[in-house]
């Protein structure tokens, strides 16, 4: 047996195919490979896996449960919370290893005391940013959990859907167009199959498949008899049986190759670029006041602890916690809106979106598709053309998965036409846009029947009566879907082809009503007051998309057909896309030059979609939205699933992502400008004080409580109008925000250093305890008037927890200097008097900043009159686009 644990290639050697028993399927499992099953005959790859056409015995103690056992969940790997890697990412701030170092080093010189206390504040420090992200992590893995793919499996000799990760060897699957193949299958039988497999062999084309076995020693893109997990079925269907399973499978072994790193998105480039800023500075700050405390001959280590403390203090260390509360909660509040997300940073990208490319059916409509009428070219009901379309569907009553239109045929009637036996089936596809059957007829005469777009089948027609064209308009612009259905004869044909579809004599319609969705008005309407423009992209005809965007109050305008887009080059059809609203008869193509030409204006595109001709455009689109009852591979491409498709839901889902980004950036502004005026304070305070200003253990305490305190910003209320528009890192905004307030919170505490040594006469420890006290509530207390630019309280309240927080972090600040710990930590009680000269002190510096913040932001708005020329890229999206093509179902927990 190979001595890797999931086998090796066995490409060169045929193996011998013994039959597999429940007892040694862990053993055969992991020695059948695809590469052996496609080389011999499917008939004996079904006895090696003791299988048969009518697939495995089901329940709780059925073979595919034993095998389920066995060999394990069909999965490449889970998401799980892995405690010693949330652990070890606490643990990887250099200023934190360089500190408890520094700190162990002052222990052994003597400095006891202060070593411990730092210890002791490190390990607070470190344990709370463990907890949080320990819990976003948690909620991360329950997001996962709810995300489910599930395939058509034959169990007992019935078909029923089974969730991807129970697959087993020897389990007979069915795959249809759109699918994403969710095992490693040998194939048993082929109706016009074909898959696109550039996930693994890079070739772009669909590779044709067929049952017939494929030489021994064949390439990976030879495997003609198999279909490989992870690709997509382009075009027809299949039946085949499952080989291997997750890692044993081709597309698992090199998912586990590549490891999970997860490409950057905006939010996480946007965190990087702010800490590289913050880096700087700690930089600037921690060098200069190291040599600036050295040339002052003071004692070497204290310099180094005080100089890192600095360092500390003024990295917002609990920041990566605070964005991980913030999504963590967001998910929360998201899922109880049916809103679920892959990964949680993609919370910010569905913040940011202001253009909403959407399809019509199910979002602008009721999505359940209803029969109305079956007619001949000339308007009349037919029960002819009703008879030829239900011999022309791609399933039966028990079939599991059938298309919408198909299954609404069948709901209306549910009879076939009697004694009409179908010998071959070539099912729709998105070029065509029609697909056929080929039947034999009572007397043993043969006819293709042919159903799909009017304009496909028109277009393939011979003659077609006058009145067809007005009948055809007429329902369109009532909105209805409209299905032509053709025929020809076909005696002596025994299959059937794409080139057989020709010349054909047209029978009439089938219309079908999928009506306006109610509330879907007050959506658009929503998502308009959030400053998002929908558009709509829709293979139906023109004048329905028209007729049911004018009936939700959304002006449609002149739309623009997939013969349009095709003769305009990328430059007129990004200057046309902006005007237009609707885009009609698009192939998937089509879809997702739209969605680029949109992206080119500098628009942030959201696309809506659950159809395999989507799959493009969600690629294409900043963030990609699905549904839960989406195909697979539309559901594999989105960043965002609802759980419910409703314009409704997603305009929820928009505006808990940018209140997420909103409390986050709350967070930003406050650690850069406090912490920055407070250490810039501390190190103008070294310069002329005889002492050092704050010991290094106070410092860290002070940044300890501060950010713990803000652990509730995520829990904050976010003004109206912060909702209206997507918002973006921005660090040049950023810089200057720090720069303004950061020196005007230094002046104030230069003011209070006089008002301490000149009125008060403070020493060290008085000196310190003092200031720690002023620091501190300054900083938790700012948060009211930074958290908005309206009047703080009055015109926007914060949120009960934060409040509640920030008061009892000053409540903390005060009682310390008179607590038992104030000799450790080297505080003093503070006298009645500058108490009260500091809370006076602390009162006017909010009604500066506050006095401050309004002449901030009429800069920013002036410059934001005449902004720059934006030039935006989107390389780390398309790098996300290029590896989502995973696996869809076994990335979530057993």
């Amino acid at each position: 047996m190979d001595p890797r644990p999931w086998g090796g290639p066995a490409r060169g050697r045929r193996m011998d195919l013994e039959p597999v028993t429940t007892e040694s399927v862990t053993t055969r499992a992991a020695e059948l490979r695809v590469g052996n099953a496609a080389a011999e005959d499917a008939k004996a790859v079904l006895a090696a896996l003791a299988s048969s056409p009518d697939g495995l015995s089901g329940g709780e103690k059925g073979e595919a449960a034993e095998r389920l056992a066995a060999v394990g969940p069909n999965a490449v790997r889970t998401h799980h919370v892995r405690v010693l890697a949330v652990l070890g990412r606490q643990l990887r701030s250099a200023l934190l290893i360089l500190l408890a170092v520094t700190a162990g080093v002052s222990y052994f010189f003597g400095e006891r005391t202060g070593a411990v206390i730092i210890a002791g504040i490190l390990v607070l420090s470190v344990a709370l940013g463990f907890v949080n992200e320990y819990r976003a992590e948690k909620a991360a893995q329950a997001l996962h959990s709810r995300v489910r793919h599930t395939a058509v499996v034959i169990r007992d000799g019935a078909a029923t859907e089974a969730d991807v990760t129970e697959l087993v060897p020897g389990d007979v699957v069915r795959l249809t167009l759109g699918q994403v193949v969710p095992a490693d299958l040998r194939l048993l039988e082929c109706t016009a199959f074909a898959c696109d497999e550039s996930v693994l062999t890079g070739e772009s084309a669909p590779a044709d498949k067929d049952p017939e076995p494929v030489a021994a020693g064949a390439a990976l893109a030879e495997l003609t008899s198999c279909a490989l997990m992870g690709t997509v079925v382009h075009a027809g269907s299949a039946t085949g049986v499952v080989v291997a399973t997750g890692g044993r499978a081709e597309f698992g072994r090199i998912a586990l190759g590549l490891g999970e790193r997860q490409p950057e998105t905006d939010f996480q480039a946007g965190l990087r670029r702010f800490s590289m800023l913050l880096l700087k500075v700690a930089a600037a700050l921690t060098t200069g006041i190291f040599v600036i405390n050295l040339l002052l001959q003071r004692p070497l280590l204290d310099a180094l602890l005080f100089s890192l403390a600095i360092a500390v203090g003024i990295t917002p260390q609990l920041l990566p916690a605070v964005v991980s509360t913030s999504l963590a909660t967001g998910s929360r509040q998201l899922a109880r809106r049916k809103v679920l997300v892959k990964r949680l940073v993609c919370i910010e990208d569905l913040g940011d979106m202001d253009v909403l490319v959407t399809d019509k059916t199910g979002t602008l409509t009721e999505g359940r598709i209803r029969f109305e009428a079956a007619l001949d070219p000339a308007g009349a009901l037919s029960d002819t053309v009703l008879k030829l379309g239900l011999l022309a569907t791609e399933g039966d009553l028990d079939h599991v998965g059938g298309n919408a239109l198909d299954s609404a045929l069948w709901q209306a009637t549910g009879t076939p036409p009697a004694r009409h036996h179908r010998l071959a089936l070539l099912p729709f596809d998105h070029d065509r846009q029609l697909g056929s059957a080929l039947v034999e007829r009572p007397d043993g005469s043969r006819l293709l029947v042919a159903k799909g777009a009017p304009e496909a089948v028109l277009a393939r027609c011979g003659d077609v009566p006058e009145k067809a064209a007005a009948v055809l308009q007429e329902h369109f612009a009532a909105g209805s879907r409209v299905v032509a259905v053709a025929t020809r004869d076909a005696d002596g044909q025994t299959s059937l082809s794409a080139a057989d579809e020709y010349r054909l004599c047209l029978a009439g319609f089938l219309v079908f009503l999928d009506p306006p969705k109610t509330g879907a008005a007050a959506s658009l309407r929503r998502l308009a007051d959030l400053g998002i423009t929908v558009k709509i992209c829709t293979g139906d005809n023109a004048l329905v998309a028209q007729k049911v965007c004018a009936d939700l109050g959304l002006p449609p305008g002149r739309a623009l057909t997939g013969q349009d887009i095709g003769q305009l080059g990328d430059d007129q059809l990004t200057r046309a896309a902006e005007t237009t609203t609707v885009f009609a008869r698009v192939s998937p193509q089509d879809k997702a030059r739209v969605v680029r030409a949109l992206r080119r204006r500098g628009r942030d595109i959201g696309f809506l979609g659950d159809g395999v001709n989507d799959a493009l455009a969600l690629h294409a689109a900043d963030v990609g939205l699905s549904v839960d009852t989406a195909t697979d591979v539309a559901k594999d491409a989105a960043d965002v699933l609802l759980l419910e498709k409703d314009l409704g839901v997603l305009a929820d889902g928009v505006a808990e992502g940018r209140r997420i980004f909103a409390n986050t950036i709350k967070y930003v502004l406050m650690g850069t400008s406090s912490n920055f005026g407070n250490m810039f304070s501390a190190a103008g305070a070294s310069l002329v004080l005889p002492f050092l200003p704050m010991l290094p253990s106070q410092i860290l305490l002070n940044n300890l409580l501060y950010d713990a305190g803000q652990l509730t910003i995520p829990t904050d209320h976010v003004d109206p109008e912060q909702l209206r528009a997507p918002s973006h890192w921005d660090i040049a905004f950023i810089r200057r925000f720090m720069l303004f307030f950061g020196p005007v919170s230094s002046l104030f505490d230069f003011l209070t250093f006089a008002i301490m040594i000149e009125v008060f006469h403070t020493g060290a420890e008085l000196f310190r305890s003092g200031w720690f006290v002023e620091s501190l509530a300054t900083q938790a207390l700012v948060v009211f008037a930074i958290r908005t630019r309206r009047v703080p309280f009055y015109r926007s309240r914060p949120s009960r927890p934060l409040l509640f927080s920030a008061i009892g972090v000053v409540t903390v600040a005060v009682a310390l200097p008179m607590s038992p710990l104030a000799g450790p930590l080297g505080f003093q009680s503070l006298p009645l008097g500058l108490l009260l000269t500091l809370a006076l002190m602390v009162v006017l510096y909010l009604v500066l900043i506050e006095g401050a913040k309004h002449v901030f932001y009429a800069r920013a708005d002036a410059r934001a009159a005449h902004p720059p020329v934006r030039h935006r890229t989107r390389r780390h999206r398309i790098q996300r686009r290029a590896g989502r093509f995973s696996h869809p179902g076994p990335l979530r927990p057993r």
